[in-house]
């Protein structure tokens, strides 16, 4: 476990509600945006390699097996993963051909959050994050927020990549995305005066 990073990406991911919702949020609501937002980009983070696998695996069952409804168990085994997204969508590509307008990637992005598996979708309502997102559409922050969680110095993958710079980003276990989570929620706890327990999320 490596604390040094560890704080280096909870500052990056602190920074962003400071860049991009200072003039939107109540400081109080940051958190709001900020968490499901880091879930997220963790999720989608798991699943980007195995993206064109599992939307191969979506084509088979619909056009080659005529499924209706279809099969949990092919797209989990082809996403590698208890959880899937069957849009075209991740989020850099959301980033990638967003342009300026934000009611058209308000659209792509619900489309993104509707393409989750169940599991998840259950998390996504959890945290209302479709509401925040149509909020940050309508104050056109968006896009700012996208931008700022698909930065290259920003790696939440369980693998080591190189930053723009050349220099290395550290892998992120899931054990690692624990104590940046919790991290992050005891710095929006100490914002709103909270004690540690008012603000519980389950594992």
């Amino acid at each position: 476990m490596n604390h040094a990073v560890h704080n280096k990406i909870v500052s990056f991911i602190w920074s962003i509600a400071d860049d991009c919702l200072r003039d939107i949020y109540v400081r109080g609501k940051y958190r709001d945006v900020i968490l499901p937002m880091v879930v997220l980009r963790r999720l989608d983070s798991l699943l980007e390699p195995s993206k064109e696998a599992v939307l191969r695996e979506v084509d088979f069952q619909k056009n080659q097996m005529g499924l209706v409804e279809l099969d949990g168990k092919g797209l989990e085994d082809a996403a590698g993963f208890v959880f899937y997204n069957t849009s075209k969508w991740t989020l850099k590509k959301l980033f990638a051909v967003a342009g300026n307008n934000q009611q058209v990637l308000k659209a792509n992005v619900e489309e993104y959050l509707s393409g989750f598996s169940a599991n998840v979708k259950e998390i996504i309502e959890k945290f209302n994050l479709k509401a925040q997102i149509r909020h940050m559409a309508a104050k056109d922050v968006l896009l700012d927020v996208l931008e700022k969680f698909t930065s290259p110095y920003l790696n939440l993958t369980p693998q080591e990549k190189p930053d723009p710079d050349g220099n290395p980003m550290p892998p992120l276990s899931n054990l690692g995305m624990g104590y940046v989570f919790e991290e992050l929620i005891r710095k929006f706890n100490e914002e709103n005066n909270e004690e540690a327990g008012e603000h519980f999320t389950p594992r």
